[in-house]
């Protein structure tokens, strides 16, 4: 008989055991060893059947157990030492508040994100997206920058991933109960239920409880709408991540962002914390909270314009999206029925919240509410997650910014990075604090610094070899457990299974490739050409093997074909003790497929894969990365520590032969380069030139792949910024400011360049190096004054085409005016600094000393192609 209601009964702890349930409740023991410890030795077959979740263990531990331990005076050392150690690590000043000027840092951080990766024991994430946004709370922890976490509460999280006989995808979707999650809830100072409200149409009301995850020093709140106040529908809103309808996601989305807020100034008003100064979306899913923040504004007095400039000051946006088919489009209609006064944020016309979203922009649709568009024009800083992609989504976004080159458009890039301590293997973790001290070993992971990494160089080649080898062997035994547990659920008998026993070899090179089953990430190249990947496989002297998984989303059966047919090649008899497909991908998986795999392996269509974090995390525990040039590789590639995959993008007729190109180079990669050099053997019979990549890898790349490096920048380029700004915006100042930019917009149709001349001989004259021109312009500025603008001089290489490349940006000086006909003169130097084609031209910007970029107004006034022409400035 099925139970029609569950919860968990749990044991009351001894006084003595208290601290064991802060402990539990700190999701500190996700990367702190010291805790993992304590709670596996309180009972050590249970912490292996809750796997790792002390929150569970805690919930299943016997009394009669509990009391052994309450007089285990040893355990109970153990249990003072640990929790002191939390209550240091939560409490102390770290690398944030050792900042010579933290006055300008901000107060407070809120970083709002629809998936947070913290666990496996909080599965609330689909890829990496959600794992970063947990390594990003994780190394704010470690530095103590002040942030609060903001998602949603996903009673079914995602999909959990099973194969069927034949090898097709199938989900799962068991149910969350919070009570058995490392969660409390948010109370009001009478004990009830912390909660928000969103406003629906036809008068209904969505209402959502806070629950919070305490992650280090962060505090992450997550809202859960399946409570007794809600209708059946509305109880739904956070049933799964990213399921549903448009209109579902639509109110997921009006969830986080509106109701995020909320919960945030709850949270504040409960718990006496500091409110944000910056909030920070991370991809445009939590977009709305700009709204919300524009009515509280509203609410104390300023108009829309006003309220809207005051909240970009202090946002920061982060898009993850290098294609425009992943960002999240609504019909507006749709969007505009959600908002108004029938609905939420009666306030604000809808006329409005439909402007921000709204493709108004050459080759964009002006019927279709556009996410990341939202985020761009409420946030005055934005980002990319790598160089590459600060380009890509410069040239993708670059519609908002009409009249400016990509390179100019206000997207920089901060590259992700990885929570070391939640990533690298225990074993490489002790084998850093046998060279160089545990907490020198525990500062290097979390806060980096290249003299800690360089200490690598100092380990014995044995020492790293042995390392490898028992990393390689702990992931055959790994992989041969979850390998016979999805063949059973596949309905195979146990006599059908002894094979598995020979799967993998902890001698062979072992290759890994692990991540989500979008069709740009090409699951299947290595199939392109079946018969020479298994002569690979099955090499008398060179064999490699690989270690695959990955999910496809539920609604992508192209993806699951793409599972399907790799799978199919893996049953094959003849090579299925080499190739494997793991199914269910997760954190817990991911922690033991890193640190026991040779060679990462990614192959996406470039540049199509934004960051790419999964490489990171295998190059922390000395895996080498075979990638195409692609996200974070591409900017930090080099041959002493991996191989690049040769692409085929602006050379091959179609995608076929594209791929058929770039699977035959990677064929010829391993062959020739990977395998014989992880084979060879020096005199002391290691690989000795191996071994010196695992040390390049580490030594150079360590430090850059960290999340503490990722967030150092975010507070020093990104956040400290923008809390200056918000600072700055006090309300008369907003509104100088939003009155400013209406009246330049307003008169910018008649803001033109007039003339240009210069002090040079004739086009056809050569110039010489070194030589300096007077360029002198009459521009109309029209109702503007020079005060309003800026005037420059934009000079530089020229391509084939008259392109300015490597520009030089000069202002000019105002000399006279305006005359009779209301034009303006400038005047200024033109320095001849390079050789070859060079050319220069003219243009006018607004000027502001609140603006964050002369880009962002999208205003820029250029010559005439005639006028241009007549003057003649371009100078070969």
């Amino acid at each position: 008989m099925k139970a029609i209601r569950r919860f968990t009964v749990r044991p009351v702890l001894p006084e003595a055991l208290h601290p064991l349930s802060e402990l539990a409740r700190n999701l500190r023991w996700s990367w702190h060893a010291e805790t993992r410890d304590l709670f596996q030795s309180a009972d050590p077959e249970r912490w292996a059947a809750s796997g790792g979740d002390p929150v569970r263990l805690l919930g299943s531990v016997s009394t009669r157990r509990l009391a052994e331990l309450a007089e285990d005076r040893r355990f109970l050392r153990r249990l003072t030492v640990v929790a002191d150690d939390l209550r240091d690590y939560v409490t102390g000043d770290r690398w944030y508040q050792g900042q010579a000027q933290t006055s300008e840092l901000p107060a407070a951080v809120a970083y709002f994100s629809p998936e947070f990766g913290i666990t496996a024991a909080l599965p609330q994430y689909s890829g990496g997206l959600g794992i970063l946004a947990g390594d990003h709370l994780k190394a704010a922890s470690d530095l103590g920058v002040p942030l609060i976490g903001v998602g949603l509460l996903y009673r079914h999280g995602y999909f959990r991933q099973s194969l069927s006989r034949d090898g097709w995808q199938q989900e799962h979707y068991p149910v969350l109960d919070p009570n058995e999650l490392p969660l409390v809830p948010l109370q009001e100072a009478d004990g009830s239920p912390a909660q928000v409200g969103l406003a629906l149409p036809g008068g209904r009301r969505l209402h959502a409880r806070i629950w919070q995850a305490q992650v280090g020093r962060v505090p992450l709140l997550l809202l859960d709408s399946d409570i007794e106040e809600n209708d059946l529908g509305e109880r739904g809103v956070t049933d799964r991540l990213y399921g549903g309808g448009s209109e579902h996601r639509l109110l997921q989305e009006m969830l986080l962002g509106i109701g995020g807020v909320r919960a945030v100034r709850t949270y504040c008003r409960l718990t006496g914390h500091a409110g944000p100064e910056v909030f920070h979306t991370n991809e445009g899913h939590a977009g709305f909270l700009g709204l919300e923040r524009i009515a509280e504004l509203c609410d104390q007095g300023l108009d829309f314009d006003a309220g809207l400039e005051a909240v970009r000051s202090g946002t920061v946006f982060t898009t993850h999206t290098p294609v425009p088919a992943g960002i999240d489009r609504f019909d507006r209609e749709l969007v505009a029925r959600h908002f108004g006064p029938d609905a939420e944020l009666p306030r604000i016309d809808v006329g409005r919240i439909l402007g921000l979203g709204m493709e108004t922009y050459a080759g964009g649709d002006p019927n279709v509410f556009n996410m990341a568009v939202m985020g761009l024009r409420l946030a005055q800083r934005a980002n990319g997650v790598s160089l590459l992609h600060g380009q890509v989504s410069r040239e993708m976004f670059s519609g908002l910014w009409p009249g400016f080159d990509p390179d100019e458009v206000p997207i920089t890039s901060v590259t992700n990075g990885v929570h070391a301590p939640t990533w690298v293997a225990p074993e490489v973790f002790r084998l850093g604090a046998r060279q160089i001290g545990a907490e020198r070993t525990e500062d290097a992971m979390s806060v980096g610094g290249s003299d800690r990494w360089d200490a690598v160089g100092d380990i014995p080649d044995q020492d790293i070899w042995d390392l490898r080898r028992d990393l390689r062997e702990q992931l055959v035994v790994e992989v041969r457990e979850r390998l016979a547990a999805s063949w059973r659920q596949r309905g195979a008998g146990t006599a059908e299974l002894g094979w598995i026993d020979g799967v993998l070899d902890p001698d062979v090179l072992t290759i890994g490739f692990a991540r989500r089953v979008p069709s740009y990430k090409r699951l299947t190249l290595m199939l392109r050409d079946p018969d020479r990947l298994m002569e690979l496989l099955l090499h008398p002297e060179r064999p490699v093997q690989i270690v695959i998984a990955g999910k496809a989303h539920p609604a992508d059966d192209g993806g699951k074909r793409l599972i399907q047919e790799l799978v199919r090649f893996a049953d094959d008899p003849r090579v299925r003790h080499r190739i494997v497909f793991l199914p269910d991908y997760g954190m817990a998986m991911a922690q033991k497929l890193y640190p026991g795999c040779d060679v990462w392996l990614n192959n996406p269509l470039r540049p199509l894969e934004a960051c790419g974090t999964s490489g990171m995390k295998a190059a922390l525990n000395g895996c080498l990365n075979l990638s195409v040039l692609d996200g974070w590789w591409d900017e930090w590639f080099r041959p002493d520590f991996g191989w690049a995959i040769p692409t085929a993008d602006g050379t091959a007729t179609d995608d076929d032969r594209r791929d058929d190109l770039e699977a035959s180079a990677l064929y010829d990669l391993l062959e020739q380069r990977v395998a014989p050099r992880f084979y060879e053997r020096g005199q002391g019979g290691l690989p000795d030139r191996w071994i010196e990549m695992v040390r390049q890898t580490l030594t150079h790349l360590g430090p850059k792949l960290l999340a503490g490096r990722m967030v150092r920048e975010y507070v020093e380029r990104l956040y400290a910024p923008a809390a200056r700004a918000h600072r700055s915006l006090v309300p008369d100042v907003a509104r100088e400011l939003s009155e400013w930019k209406a009246r330049v917009r307003g008169a910018w149709h008649r803001v033109t360049v007039d003339h240009v001349e210069t002090s040079a001989a004739p086009l056809s004259t050569a110039a010489e190096l070194g030589a300096t021109l007077v360029l002198r312009v009459r521009v109309g500025l029209g109702d503007l004054v020079p005060d309003d603008v800026e005037v420059q001089a934009v000079s530089g290489r020229v391509d084939t085409e008259d392109r300015i490349t490597d520009a030089t940006y000069v202002p000019l000086k105002p000399t006279s005016g305006p005359d009779g006909e209301g034009r303006w003169a400038y005047e200024g130097p033109l320095a001849l600094d390079r050789t070859g084609s060079f050319g220069y031209t003219v243009r006018i910007l607004p000027a502001h000393r609140l603006l964050a970029s002369a880009a962002e107004l999208g205003l820029v006034a250029v010559p005439s192609q005639e006028m241009a022409e007549e003057a003649g400035v371009l100078l070969r």
